[in-house]
């Protein structure tokens, strides 16, 4: 079903990365087996993003963080920042789009 959240001419950037870190499109009507496969993962990426954060918060609060806590923590935080402004670029184009009609 097109709610006019995607046109089938323009391409949806997916949540992942291909080879060499290139981005991945699909085109369709955002109904098909990959749209909702990209809509899934973009779920658990925004949710894991979120676990994430609380749980700098309380790493963070507790003020005696190892520099190798620390470490694996801005790790996990740069990769899920990349996948959340993966998610975000794809929605404002499919926004901006849908803005366009």
């Amino acid at each position: 079903m097109n709610d006019g959240t995607y046109e089938p001419s323009v391409g949806r950037l997916l949540p992942w990365a291909g080879t060499a870190g290139k981005p991945c499109y699909v085109v369709g009507d955002g109904a098909g087996y990959v749209s909702r496969l990209a809509d899934d993962i973009e779920s658990i990426q925004l949710g894991m993003a979120g676990d994430l954060l609380d749980h700098a918060a309380v790493l963070l609060a507790e003020r005696g963080a190892t520099n190798r806590e620390l470490h694996y923590l801005a790790s996990r935080l740069t990769e899920s920042l990349r996948d959340v402004r993966r998610v975000a670029e794809s929605r404002g184009r499919r926004l901006a789009h849908r803005d366009d009609d």
